[in-house]
């Protein structure tokens, strides 16, 4: 059952440099690209025959490789997220992709709404894999880690209440 965790006080066993990847399933390489390009504006590379990596604005890649098509669809909670200038380039990206569903196989679209300290949409793609549009803050999560007031860690008593404020109302630093 969930609950309010504690920093360990262990060093960790080992020291990465960063975040460098994760994995992402595709059933069409060569749509799978053109909707990454096209659509959602990523940098791609085609390392081999039956994968992609792409990444954007950064080292952090994402190995996307060909898998069965019958697979299940990422679950919505395991969305990939990617953060646009202003609430109004979400309500422009929303609109735009919205036209262009069906020739990119969006199978699904959800309304701009705020929600977790964004305001932001999902969609799921051609391949089962959800991705949200959003807009954050400059530096996107960086300031669930620099604020104290953002972290549950350590706060035991707390009501449910509380715990769903921090999560759905954070204090955004404007010192970026």
């Amino acid at each position: 059952m969930p609950g309010i965790t504690h920093r360990s006080s262990r060093k960790p066993l080992v020291k990465p440099a960063f975040l460098s990847h994760g994995t992402l399933e595709i059933t069409d390489v060569a749509a799978s690209r053109r909707f990454y390009e096209e659509v959602l504006g990523l940098e791609v590379v085609q390392p081999m025959e039956a994968g992609l990596y792409i990444r954007l604005g950064g080292d952090h890649t994402y190995v996307c490789v060909e898998a069965k098509p019958d697979r299940p669809d990422m679950p919505l909670l395991c969305h990939n997220g990617l953060d646009v200038g202003s609430e109004a380039e979400v309500d422009e990206a929303h609109r735009a992709i919205e036209s262009v569903a069906a020739e990119y196989g969006v199978r699904r679209l959800t309304r701009p709404a705020r929600q977790h300290g964004a305001y932001s949409f999902y969609l799921l793609d051609l391949d089962g894999n959800w991705w949200e549009i959003g807009h954050l803050p400059p530096g996107g999560y960086r300031f669930r880690f620099e604020d104290p007031a953002n972290d549950l860690t350590g706060r035991e008593g707390l009501s449910a209440d509380e715990i769903r404020h921090v999560f759905q109302n954070p204090t955004i630093s404007s010192g970026d």
